[in-house]
């Protein structure tokens, strides 16, 4: 499109205050600027639009026909410029959350009822993934990632550190016993990922370093399903903090070899997009689950952890 806004304010100014220079005026530029603004215009158009005589201006049947869509426009604009600030005002629109499921399970599923009556006109959706998505690809305005970033192409809001923690539930203790030492765990039945290996490696000190390479009996893809094994009675885990807060608080589950366990932070941080723009319901969001995880006890806010 040739035609400017601007040239289109100009000309439909001159028409409501009946001159140049009454319209400059109002618009708060000079006389020749507004002149120069309606040149332009006639000269993208190829018509006359007034008629100026040295008493008054007159509009053609042209611009007649033009002042019409001009006012459309204008005030088409105008009408979006409104629903912008109501959005920042009363945020609005569908918000597209991934996370891995324990996290959604544990974590936002719980403040999903204080950010739907803080704000009511955003409908969330909450999509849950194991594995690290496109954002773009999947359509989502936001994603938490639990882990070390690894894209740099993603803005990054931290939320704090979850600590790992090997663990069972007392039934299974029972029947198999207490491991005493690191080398103990050999003997029972350990509980791991699929994917990625890195999260097999356990935190625990023992005598070839601070880290314990676990080949697991059974194996799951999420953390949920890991968690509802250990508490079923199958085998000993490392999960993290945020899911399994409540299970070792009502004895569920017990903390294993804790003299052994090496303090490791988990980050998690909220992601999008470098390139978006921070509309309103994604920093309305972010700061409800900023809010919310500040309560939480699990959430650590220390040196190492971003």
């Amino acid at each position: 499109m040739k035609t400017t806004l601007d040239e289109l304010l100009a000309f439909t100014t001159v028409v409501d205050t009946g001159s140049i220079t009454a319209a400059a005026d109002q618009l708060a530029q000079t006389a020749s600027g507004v002149s120069r603004a309606l040149s332009r215009l006639e000269d993208k158009l190829d018509v006359t639009l007034l008629r100026r005589t040295t008493r008054r201006l007159e509009l053609t049947e042209e611009g007649e026909a033009f002042l019409v869509q001009a006012r459309r426009i204008l005030a088409q604009v105008e009408e979006a410029e409104e629903q912008m600030a109501l959005r920042r005002q009363k945020p609005a629109g569908r918000l597209r959350v991934n996370s891995a499921s324990p996290f959604i399970l544990h974590v936002l599923v719980p403040l999903v009822a204080g950010f739907r009556e803080r704000y009511p006109e955003i409908e969330l959706e909450l999509h849950s993934s194991e594995q690290i998505i496109d954002l773009i690809e999947h359509r989502t305005d936001l994603a938490i990632r639990i882990g070390t970033l690894r894209d740099s192409s993603l803005h990054a809001r931290s939320l704090g550190c979850s600590h790992l923690r090997v663990l069972a539930s007392p039934a299974y203790l029972d029947a198999h016993g207490v491991p005493d030492s690191v080398e103990d765990l050999a003997r029972h039945s350990l509980l791991g990922f699929t994917q990625p290996d890195s999260l097999n490696a356990w935190p625990l000190r023992h005598a070839q370093g601070d880290s314990l390479a676990i080949e697991p009996s059974l194996r799951a893809s999420s953390g949920e399903t890991l968690r509802q094994l250990a508490l079923a009675g199958a085998g000993i885990t490392c999960l993290s903090d945020f899911m399994t807060q409540a299970d070792r608080a009502n004895g569920s589950l017990v903390q294993l070899l804790a003299e052994h366990t090496v303090e490791v932070r988990q980050p998690i941080h909220a992601v999008y997009y470098r390139n978006t723009a921070l509309a309103s319901r994604i920093a309305c969001f972010l700061d409800h689950l900023t809010e919310c995880l500040a309560r939480e006890d699990w959430v650590r806010r220390s040196a190492g952890c971003p």
